[in-house]
């Protein structure tokens, strides 16, 4: 996760650089249940509205959530799916609270009432986010049912109005980007805390879909309006939390948007994102699905590193006789192609692996998400390569232009 409000607070008021510290344990994004009562078009775990067999039950998430615990893992996201349509979900919620874990909760917000968010607010959860993929029109037809958007939002509206920290969770296509900036205003009039901006990532639905990604140009102008928000609510003293997630380019990309705007403060926020680091991936990030298979991230899917039914989660992350997994740990990633020449790479860390794998089948390569041209990241000896998104999601490919 990039943050960008706190880099925001950097360019305005600079501290002292402490280098780089990794939180004692990676952060858990758990998906608990794979149902869910919506059928997205970028849905990473290819949800629907029936019951998956096998998942964790309740006796089996507590005993994984005392083996997080002794590893001292700080933060559970409690996800899905759909995680209000699992009935346990505020027995291990109120569970993790008492061992003293952050508890975020990520939901669709459609079944957000009233009474469902007296629940949500009785029971402490540190954050509650909610996704809207575009205004009313976008975000239905993204979501593939009608009402779609007046329910997510009337869930979070419900949330705010009982206390509860919420946020504003969008992800970036070529056919949402224009209700950005709509969405930004949405967010700052309903008084929301945070607003988190996601790049599509080829995973799952989202995978079948990433001929629709934003094309890099349409990227780059989403992050300037990001930037430009993020600065704007900086110098207005509004303590509002914006944050990006899946393209590391991004922090890349704000050193760009730094030198054009606040060159004085260049080297500091240089030396403030090489100091973050970028890709977290397999170190500071985990997911443990509904079936109890570990993952790098959300994203990874398609590729186990165990199964917390046959071995601790402690122990799967710490081996690194897997090769993806020893690979994400090693500092620096032994990447290639643009990453390895990249001027940046301390900064981003070589990017989404996924996204490599999932398009070239090396987990190494050079990450097509990439949206920086070769001058910018200090690529040189030939032309500028151009990324064609061909359609109906059927790869991506380099050409040079003339």
């Amino acid at each position: 996760m990039f943050r960008v409000s706190q880099f925001m607070q950097e360019l305005s008021q600079p501290t002292r650089l402490a280098g780089r510290h990794d939180p004692p344990g990676p952060v858990v994004i758990w998906n608990l249940i794979r149902r869910c009562n919506l059928t997205c078009q970028h849905c990473y775990s290819i949800s629907a509205d029936v019951d998956f067999p096998g998942e964790l039950t309740t006796a089996e998430v507590c005993g994984v959530m005392d083996d997080l615990k002794a590893f001292r893992v700080p933060v559970l996201i409690l996800s899905g799916g759909e995680p209000l349509l699992r009935k346990d979900l505020f027995e291990i919620a109120a569970r993790a609270k008492r061992m003293g874990f952050y508890v975020g909760l990520s939901t669709n917000g459609t079944l957000i009432d009233a009474s469902m968010a007296e629940r949500i607010a009785g029971l402490g959860f540190d954050y509650v986010g909610i996704s809207l993929d575009g205004m009313r029109a976008t975000h239905d037809r993204f979501r593939r049912k009608e009402g779609a958007f007046e329910a997510s939002l009337a869930g979070l509206r419900h949330c705010r109005a009982r206390g509860v920290k919420v946020g504003l969770r969008f992800t970036l296509t070529q056919d949402n980007a224009a209700d950005l900036p709509r969405l930004l205003a949405l967010a700052e009039a309903e008084a929301i805390d945070k607003f988190y901006l996601s790049h599509l990532n080829y995973a799952g639905r989202g995978n079948k879909n990433r001929g629709t990604d934003a094309h890099f140009q349409t990227t780059r102008r989403a992050m300037d309006s990001l930037f430009d928000t993020a600065w704007e609510y900086q110098r207005r003293g509004l303590a509002k939390e914006i944050v990006t997630g899946n393209n590391d380019a991004d922090g890349a990309y704000l050193l760009l948007w730094a030198r054009k705007r606040l060159p004085e403060r260049e080297a500091h926020i240089r030396a403030k994102l090489a100091e973050w680091g970028g890709n977290a991936s397999g170190v500071n990030v985990a997911n443990i699905d509904n079936l109890g298979n570990v993952h790098p991230d959300t994203m990874w899917w398609n590729y186990t590193l165990g199964n917390v039914r046959e071995r601790p989660f402690s122990e799967i992350w710490q081996d690194r006789s897997d090769p993806i997994m020893a690979g994400l740990k090693q500092r620096p990633r032994a990447v290639k192609g643009r990453c390895a020449a990249c001027a940046h790479f301390d900064i981003c860390g070589g990017n989404t692996r996924v996204r490599a794998l999932q398009l070239t089948g090396d987990a190494w390569e050079e990450d097509p998400g990439c949206y920086l041209t070769d001058e910018e990241i200090g690529v040189t000896g030939g032309a500028e390569r151009v990324p064609v998104l061909p359609y109906r999601g059927k790869g991506v490919t380099w050409v040079r232009s003339a």
